[in-house]
Order: structure tokens, then C-alpha cells, then sequence
């Protein structure tokens, strides 16, 4: 039996609607998004046979398209549809900063980070580029791949604080393995653009390492100052 035809209220959907989203399971949200199943198998089934596979919602959303789309009842039409749900969650939480809130509280920065850069497939370098009163102004990936210290550009990163008038930053990267221990060469990336951005006295406030949902602060370990 598919969800359409199912008893009046009893479908993820209907549920959604009548009581709100907030009382639906993880399959039961996936299940919605999905819309279908295959032949044989409801959407919901085939939600919670994704969310074993992967071993949860953050496994399915970080996996890739040629893992995703080879099982059945998916494809890139489905892929695409969970891309854009992850997309947005991490736009909506974007949103809410770029709105005014200061970035005073280590709680909200890390929430914040967690939000951007958790779970991606691939190393992230980026900015968080702060007003006088550590507003943000903008969030900004300078590098993806594996980072080292000959890919960060000081002079590309001075540029664009420049540009866009920043009164301080926060450095931030993620570590796809999951572990947020910052390496040696974590530290030298981070004493090259301190120099670099102390020449136009702009502070780095803090370098966040993410993880799998854990935060290093070298400001915390006082390896900035």
C-alpha cells in the first residue's frame, strides 16, 4: 500500500499537516521528501531502509551521489530533492546571523560552524568575517580539498577582508574524518594569516577545527592571543 492510500491522517504527510512537522519520526520527514516509494514498498519503508543503510540522517545527507542513486528506488532526481533539504538548513542558519545576532557567545559560533560544515565529504577553509561589534557580515569558503599550508594565500585572504571591511575574523575548517584535533600544520596556516592580517590590524579572533559534531577553539587552548 502506498502513503496515498492510506487511512485519512495515518500518512507522514497528513500528520505533517494536521499536527506539525515537529511530531513526525526521521522516516517519517525522510518518507515526505521522498513522496514515493518502489513497487512494493511505501515511501516510509523505503525511509527507514536508508536511514539503516546509512546508519542515520546525517549519513544519507553526506553520502555521495553515485552511493545514493545506485539503490533502488532512488536516483538523481531524489538525490537532488535531499540535497536541497540539507541546503536549506544550513541556509536557514546562516540566515539567523546574518540578521545582527553578535557572535559574543562561543555556544552560538559553534552551533553555527557545526551547522556549515559538519558532514561534508571534503575539506573546507573559510572565513567568518566580523564588524566592529563581531557582527557577521559574511561567512565565506576561501578553499576546499585537502588543506595545507601552500594552499592558504595570506595575500588573497587580506584582500578580501579588505574589501570587505572587516574589522576582525574567525578562521575555521573541517575535518572530514571527523576528528577535530588541529595538526601542525593547522597551527602554521594559523600563525601565517594572524601576521598576514595583523599588518592591517585585523585580529583572528579564534580558528575553529570542526569535527563529528565536536569543536577544537585555539582561542580556548590559548594558542591565540
Amino acid at each position: 500500500m502506498g502513503m496515498k492510500d492510506w487511512p485519512r491522517g495515518e500518512g507522514p504527510r497528513e500528520k505533517l499537516l494536521e499536527r506539525g512537522a515537529s511530531v513526525l519520526s526521521d522516516a517519517e520527514l525522510l518518507a515526505v521528501l521522498l513522496r514515493n516509494g518502489l513497487q512494493g514498498h511505501s515511501a516510509l519503508d523505503l525511509a527507514r531502509q536508508l536511514i539503516i543503510e546509512f546508519g542515520g540522517l546525517r549519513g544519507l545527507m553526506s553520502a555521495s551521489k553515485a552511493h545514493v542513486c545506485r539503490l533502488p528506488g532512488l536516483g538523481p532526481v531524489k538525490y537532488a530533492q535531499l540535497q536541497a533539504a540539507a541546503e536549506l538548513s544550513r541556509r536557514l542558519a546562516a540566515e539567523s546571523l546574518l540578521r545582527g545576532q553578535v557572535l559574543t557567545s562561543p555556544d552560538l559560533t559553534r552551533h553555527y560552524l557545526l551547522s556549515q560544515l559538519t558532514d561534508r565529504g571534503y575539506e573546507v577553509f573559510a572565513l567568518l568575517l566580523l564588524d566592529s561589534q563581531h557582527r557577521l557580515i559574511q561567512f565565506v569558503e576561501l578553499f576546499r580539498g585537502t588543506i595545507d599550508a601552500a594552499s592558504v594565500y595570506p595575500r588573497e585572504v587580506v584582500a578580501l577582508v579588505l574589501e570587505k571591511k572587516a574589522a576582525a575574523v574567525i578562521l575555521c575548517h573541517n575535518h572530514p574524518s571527523g576528528v577535530a584535533e588541529p595538526s601542525q600544520a593547522d597551527r602554521r596556516i594559523t600563525e601565517r594569516l594572524k601576521n598576514a592580517l595583523a599588518t592591517i590590524d585585523v585580529p583572528v579572533l579564534d580558528h575553529m577545527v570542526v569535527g563529528d559534531r565536536e569543536i577544537v577553539s585555539f582561542a580556548e587552548r590559548g594558542w591565540i592571543s
